[in-house]
């Protein structure tokens, strides 16, 4: 009778642990446990070279795009920007990285005057074409060159969603292009606790 009791006592007290709030899910795709997309050696739009190590402690955004983009690229920057107002003070704790598939026309001087425009905290990053295709490769991020009425009038089609990184360096998520700012914050805000 004893057992039975310490049973039933037991299954209550589970029963009733089952009945509080459920763990915060992350809205975007969850790529925890990957083993890809481990790491890069890139130069910053101040003509430093950069690895995702040298962002540890924080959580990283990284995202593949090109300056002379008409859509994709600026709309992803403008709602990073838009994340970061809405992560107030935990807006530190977040590096965004511009990461160019155009390396032929993206010089430094250009992602220094273009990148900093959505948000002075975020880096443009960039490297010849092979460090290019390696990262790309890496990310398992497609991109390529779309022929123009002139030679240098190309566009680049390119993978739209950005990299979440976490503050150890281990890749956590990928974010869906063109969903808003408020699902990427909170997204954020759950890998920074």
């Amino acid at each position: 009778m004893k057992m039975l009791k310490l049973l039933a006592g037991l299954a209550l007290a589970l029963g009733l642990a089952a009945c509080g709030k459920p763990a915060e899910k992350f809205t975007n795709t969850d790529l925890t446990g990957l083993d890809y997309a481990q790491d890069f050696a890139l130069t910053d739009h101040h003509g430093k070279p950069r690895t995702l190590a040298d962002f540890r402690g924080k959580a990283v955004v990284i995202f593949f795009g090109y300056t002379q983009c008409p859509d994709v690229c600026p709309t992803t920057m403008a709602e990073m920007a838009s994340v970061m107002q809405q992560l107030g003070p935990l807006a530190d704790q977040v590096q965004v990285l511009f990461v160019t598939v155009d390396p032929e026309r993206d010089t430094q001087a250009l992602l220094a005057s273009y990148v900093p425009n959505f948000d002075g905290r975020f880096l443009g990053l960039y490297g010849d074409a092979a460090a290019t295709a390696k990262v790309a490769k890496d990310f398992k991020v497609f991109y390529q060159k779309v022929p123009g009425k002139t030679p240098a009038s190309y566009t680049m089609d390119h993978t739209a969603g950005s990299y979440v990184f976490d503050r150890q360096g281990r890749i956590r998520l990928f974010l869906r292009h063109g969903q808003g700012a408020e699902p990427i914050a909170h997204d954020l805000k759950l890998l920074l606790q």
